[in-house]
C-alpha cells in the first residue's frame, strides 16, 4: 500500500484540475454590468480569453463579432435586472445559443469575487454542462407579454389615481362613493364633473342620477353635503384628469395588443370553439380568439376565463414543448412542493417563492372555485378542510396547471370526468351528511317521489 504524503495530495489535486469533463467546448460566459460587460472564452480561442466591452449598442455588436470570431456557439449569462435583454437579443440574432441562468444556480465559490473571475466561472460551469437555461418564450410572444404587462401597470396606476379621488371626497365629506356603487359609472362621473364645474346644491347633483341607479335621488342628495375646500377640489380635479388619461392609455394599449395578437399563428382551422358552459360568463369574441391561438378552448376548464388564458398566452405561448412534462411546468411555476431531505428526515416541503405572473393568475382561478359545483371545486373544498385556504389554493393551482399543460400539449378539450367519478363524489357527500346528522342525533332518510295530495 502506497503511503499518501502531502506531495502526493498536491499531485492528485493538480491532476484533477487538469482533467475537466468538457461537454460544451464552444461555450463562453458573460458577467453583466450597468456600464461594462466582461466576457470569457476558452483559453485556446484567443490570446486574451477575457475581455471587457461597454454596454452601448455599438459595443454589444463588437462583443458579438468577437464571439463569432472565436467560434463560440453558446453563451451563458446571469439574469441580472434588465441588463441582459439587449445583449440577449443581439446574440440571438447572430445565431448563438444564449443560456440565461438563474443567479442561484451559478453561485461563485468563496474568495473569488471579481468581474473577471465571475465570467470565467460562468464559462467553466457552462462548458462542463452544469447550467440550465431559464425559459424564455419566442420573440413574438415576448412582444405580446410586454404589452400585457404594460397594460397591467397602467391599470394599477389608474387605480391609484382613483384612490386619490376617493381620498379627496372623504376629506370633504362628500360621500359620492357611498351613494353609488361605482364612482366611475355614469352617475358617479356626472356628479364629479358637476362638482368640478362649481355645482354645490345636493338636490341638483342628485338629479344627475341614472334611472338604473338603485338608490333614490333623496338618498343620493343626503350623501352630497360636504365641506368644500379649494385645496381638496384641486386634488380632486387633477386626480380625476389623471385617471381619465390612464383610461386613454389603456385603450391605446389594448388596440396595440390586438395588432400583436393578430400576428400570432392560429393552431386550428376551426372558426369557433364548442359552446360555452351555461354558467360561464365571458366575452364570446375573446373566447373564440383564444381558441384559435391555442387550438383548444382553455376556458372550458374549471375556473378559467379569457383573461387567465391571455396571461398564459403572453407568459408561455401556445407551445409547451419546452416543458418535458406537466411536472416540469408546475415546477417552473413554483407551484409544486420543494422537497428537502437530509439525514433521512423531511426538512421542508414548502413551495419555492417566486413572482411568476401566470402562477398568480392560476391562484386567482383556483380561489374562484370555492363555491363552484364542479369536480375541481369539490376537490378544492376537500383540500381546504385538510390544508386550510392557502394550501388548498396552491394545490388547486398546481392541478389546474397540469390540466392546462395537457390540454395545450395534446390539443384535447377539458374532460371533467377524469377528475373523478360523479357517483363517487355524490357518495362522499352523502356519507359526510350522514356523519354530520349522526353527531347531531338525527337520522337521514332519502325522499322518494310520492304523489302530493
Amino acid at each position: 500500500m502506497s503511503k499518501i504524503t502531502p506531495d502526493t495530495k498536491k499531485k492528485k489535486k493538480s491532476a484533477a484540475k487538469r482533467v475537466r469533463p468538457v461537454t460544451r467546448p464552444d461555450a463562453a460566459g458573460v458577467d453583466l454590468g450597468a456600464l461594462v460587460h466582461y466576457v470569457a472564452v476558452p483559453p485556446d480561442r484567443d490570446t486574451e480569453p477575457v475581455q471587457s466591452f461597454g454596454t452601448q449598442t455599438a459595443d454589444l455588436h463588437k462583443l458579438a463579432d468577437w464571439l463569432v470570431s472565436c467560434r463560440i456557439k453558446t453563451v451563458a449569462m446571469e439574469a441580472t435586472g434588465v441588463y441582459w435583454v439587449p445583449l440577449f437579443q443581439i446574440l440571438e440574432d447572430r445565431g448563438l445559443e444564449v443560456c440565461l441562468v438563474n443567479a442561484q444556480h451559478a453561485k461563485n465559490v468563496p474568495g473569488r469575487k471579481t468581474d473577471v473571475q465571475d465570467c470565467q466561472w460562468l464559462q467553466y460551469l457552462h462548458s462542463v454542462g452544469l447550467l440550465n437555461a431559464s425559459f424564455r418564450p419566442p420573440a413574438d410572444i415576448c412582444a405580446v407579454r410586454a404589452l400585457v404587462r404594460h397594460g397591467e401597470s397602467l391599470v394599477q396606476s389608474g387605480c391609484e389615481h382613483l384612490l386619490r379621488v376617493q381620498k379627496a371626497l372623504d376629506q370633504m365629506n362628500v360621500q359620492v362613493h357611498h351613494a353609488v356603487s361605482d364612482i366611475t359609472g355614469q352617475t358617479g362621473l356626472a356628479i364629479l364633473d358637476a362638482i368640478l364645474q362649481g355645482e354645490r346644491d345636493p338636490k341638483k347633483l342628485a338629479q344627475l342620477r341614472d334611472p338604473r341607479c338603485k338608490k333614490s335621488q333623496a338618498e343620493i342628495a343626503a350623501a352630497l353635503h360636504g365641506d368644500w375646500r379649494p385645496e381638496q377640489l384641486f386634488t380632486l380635479r387633477q386626480s380625476l384628469a389623471a385617471w381619465r388619461y390612464h383610461q386613454t392609455l389603456i385603450a391605446e394599449c389594448d388596440a396595440e395588443l390586438k395588432k400583436q395578437l393578430a400576428t400570432l399563428a392560429a393552431q386550428t382551422d376551426r372558426a369557433a370553439p364548442p359552446k360555452a358552459k351555461p354558467n360561464q360568463r365571458c366575452d364570446e369574441t375573446l373566447r373564440q380568439h383564444r381558441f384559435q391561438k391555442f387550438g383548444v378552448d382553455l376556458t372550458s376548464a374549471d375556473g378559467m376565463n379569457t383573461q387567465t388564458a391571455l396571461v398564459l398566452l403572453s407568459e408561455v405561448g401556445a407551445d409547451v414543448s419546452k416543458f418535458a412534462t406537466a411536472e416540469h411546468f408546475a415546477s417552473w411555476l413554483c407551484l409544486c412542493p420543494d422537497n428537502r431531505r437530509s439525514g433521512g428526515r423531511q426538512l421542508s416541503v414548502a413551495t419555492r417563492s417566486g413572482a411568476n405572473r401566470l402562477a398568480t393568475a392560476l391562484r386567482l382561478a383556483a380561489r374562484s372555485l370555492h363555491r363552484s359545483p364542479t369536480p375541481l371545486g369539490d376537490w378544492y373544498r376537500r383540500l381546504k378542510a385538510k390544508l386550510g385556504s392557502g394550501g388548498a389554493i396552491t394545490a388547486t393551482a398546481h392541478k389546474l396547471a397540469r390540466i392546462l399543460w395537457a390540454m395545450i400539449k395534446h390539443r384535447q378539450p377539458f374532460d371533467p370526468a377524469r377528475l373523478g367519478n360523479p357517483e363517487l363524489r355524490r357518495h362522499r357527500k352523502e356519507n359526510a351528511l350522514r356523519r354530520a346528522a349522526k353527531q347531531l342525533g338525527y337520522f337521514l332518510q332519502p325522499i322518494h317521489a310520492e304523489s302530493v295530495s
